[in-house]
């Protein structure tokens, strides 16, 4: 009995290759069993290689797996840009209709199954899923029944016909693939799992739903890849609860709508990706510069310019915190799970408010589109921190007074009204000004203005729940392996392979980037032998960042990828054992 299992449908963009793995996927879930999705997609609505791949288990898991049991393939363009990753017991199960053929370098058993053929007999070709993954569940021995309730819930709306016939072609596939396995194959059967009721949710999801949790009730944005389907979702969720999406002629009227939003009182907020982040630089340092609550939501893409669009990379690091001209405080987050990027996605709008500036929610697409089991969520831990806007009637001392709405205070966030609120006219503008707003060129004010801005985040790191995710089961590690958003899974992996060998290894995963955690960091850095930086970019920028705000710059090695592929966990065991080897070697 398999523990773990790892399946890969695969085909052309627009075939339902998504909605396959979908299916596949949901129906695991609902029995308990812990899942991993990652889609790999082009930037074209259809045609060009997309495929799903899927980790099933009886335990948790955390990132793709590195290799591959079944491979389903709907063109021979998936078996040769797939077959690969199957290791020697692997199957590939492909459609006869293309004439499959096996690459002779492979020892995967092979099947040619007439998914269209006899999705066609059942009245439409669009049904070939379907018998694939009938014929998925004779490998894994999994009863097909199981899939009922996935069928009746997504085509239940088109009547009771198209539900049967589905749930019969998935029946068709399961008997023919056992009635055609080998006899000395022995099935990839799964190890029952707990049964359980978890949740199973990308990312994007979890963002959408703690902005929801968090009180937001105005988004606006414009539609990108990795992020509309924040976007998408608060479309459905936002007006229950009296809210809105609005969708604007940009990125640059998105952000300042929501500075416009939040300024008047709605928590607000927008989302992106690296192009439109671009766009919206200006609009961050005028929230910096007025003090106005702003968040952002930025799932990093491949780039520059459109680059990437549907692939995974870490390159916006740099932006993030330096991105804007003139310098103005700002919080940036990295969650590194779903469970993260709900509950940060929560703490993004109380910091905002609290400290009156910017915070940036950073995630990635593989962490925004990566679909994965979660546990439910714990809504009693939700708490909404609104800082230092005053709800009650203002009393002035002086009537004829404005408002001291940028009052230099000692924590350096002064008090902040809503338009309308009596006594609390005051004078907001992108330029410098005074306590009350009023333009202001004076040196003396300048620099009283810009300590109280920048005097704000001094005590942030501290107070910060968690601000470095740890691991760390040695006091003195040959290794310390640092990330930041989506690698977590892979790097948790590599540690413990690494562990079996007598490999002493630390984890330390960032999840406030700025301003930096240096007194979390600094004394894990100083105890390890070596310290290994594992990023998706092509310039090692949170490497950098370590050194900039750490030091020890002769001891932090980087592991780089960027590609567009997401790291595998094979790929950051070799590299770590690559760079201790070197360490030693030279040491």
């Amino acid at each position: 009995m398999k523990h773990q299992l790892s399946w890969k449908v695969g085909g052309q963009q627009g075939e339902g290759i998504e909605s396959t793995g979908e299916i596949f996927s949901k129906a695991l879930n609902r029995l308990g069993y812990f899942l991993y999705a990652y889609r790999h997609f082009s930037s074209r609505i259809k045609g060009g290689h997309t495929n799903n791949k899927v980790r099933v288990s009886t335990s948790r898991v955390s990132t793709i797996a590195d290799d591959l049991d079944i491979l389903v393939a709907f063109d021979q363009e998936t078996i040769d840009l797939n077959y690969h990753e199957l290791h020697s017991e692997g199957i590939i199960i492909a459609d006869s209709k293309f004439k499959p053929v096996k690459p002779e370098d492979t020892e995967a058993k092979f099947y040619a199954v007439p998914f269209t053929e006899m999705a066609d007999e059942l009245g439409t070709s669009l049904m070939k899923n379907m018998v694939a993954i009938g014929a998925t569940c004779a490998i894994i021995n999994l009863n097909p029944v199981v899939f009922t309730d996935v069928v009746e819930e997504i085509f239940g709306k088109k009547g009771n016909t198209i539900v049967e016939k589905n749930m019969e072609a998935i029946y068709q596939g399961y008997a023919f693939m056992q009635e055609n396995l080998e006899d000395t194959l022995a099935p990839l059967a799964l190890a029952q799992a707990d049964g359980r009721p978890r949740l199973f949710m990308i990312g994007n999801d979890a963002i959408a739903f703690g902005a929801l949790a968090a009180g937001v009730r105005i988004m606006a944005a414009y539609p990108i890849t990795p992020a509309s389907e924040i976007m998408e979702y608060l479309i459905d969720k936002l007006p229950e609860v009296g809210g809105t999406v609005i969708q604007t002629e940009d990125e640059i009227a998105a952000a300042t709508m929501a500075i416009g939003s939040n300024y008047a009182g709605t928590r607000s907020f927008t989302a992106s990706a690296g192009p439109g982040l671009s766009l919206m630089m200006e609009a961050i340092g005028l929230a910096g510069m007025t003090e106005t609550p702003l968040v952002i939501v930025d799932t990093q893409r491949g780039g520059p310019s459109t680059g990437l669009p549907t692939k995974q990379e870490q390159s916006d690091l740099m932006a993030m915190i330096y991105g804007t001209h003139g310098e103005i405080p700002k919080v940036v987050i990295a969650p590194s799970t779903v469970e993260e990027a709900f509950y940060d996605t929560i703490e993004a709008f109380n910091l905002a408010e609290e400290y009156q500036c910017p915070v940036i929610l950073l995630s990635d697409l593989q962490l925004s589109l990566g679909k994965q089991t979660v546990e439910p969520f714990d809504f009693n831990n939700i708490e909404i921190r609104r800082g230092k806007l005053k709800r009650d009637e203002i009393v002035p001392e002086d009537e004829r007074a404005y408002f001291k709405r940028y009052e230099l205070t000692e924590d350096g966030v002064s008090p902040r009204v809503i338009p309308g609120m009596r006594n609390g006219i005051h004078h907001v503008t992108g330029v410098e000004h005074d306590e009350t707003g009023r333009p202001s060129e004076s040196a003396a004010n300048r620099q009283l203005q810009m300590d109280k801005r920048m005097r704000k985040l001094d005590k942030l790191p501290e107070r910060f729940p968690n601000p470095v995710s740890l691991h760390t089961p040695h006091k003195k590690p040959d290794l310390l392996l640092i990330g930041f958003n989506s690698t977590r899974g892979a790097i948790e992996e590599a540690m413990s392979r690494l562990e079996k060998e007598g490999i002493k290894v630390n984890h330390a995963h960032l999840r406030l980037i700025h301003p930096f955690p240096t007194e979390a960091l600094l004394p894990l850095i100083a105890a390890a032998e070596t310290v290994l930086v594992v990023e998706n970019n092509a310039t090692g920028q949170l490497a950098n960042l370590i050194k900039m705000n750490v030091g020890y710059i002769d001891k932090i090695k980087s592991l780089l990828k960027y590609d567009g592929n997401p790291f595998q966990p094979i790929q950051l065991y070799n590299g770590s054992k690559e760079v201790l080897q070197y360490v030693y070697k030279y040491s």
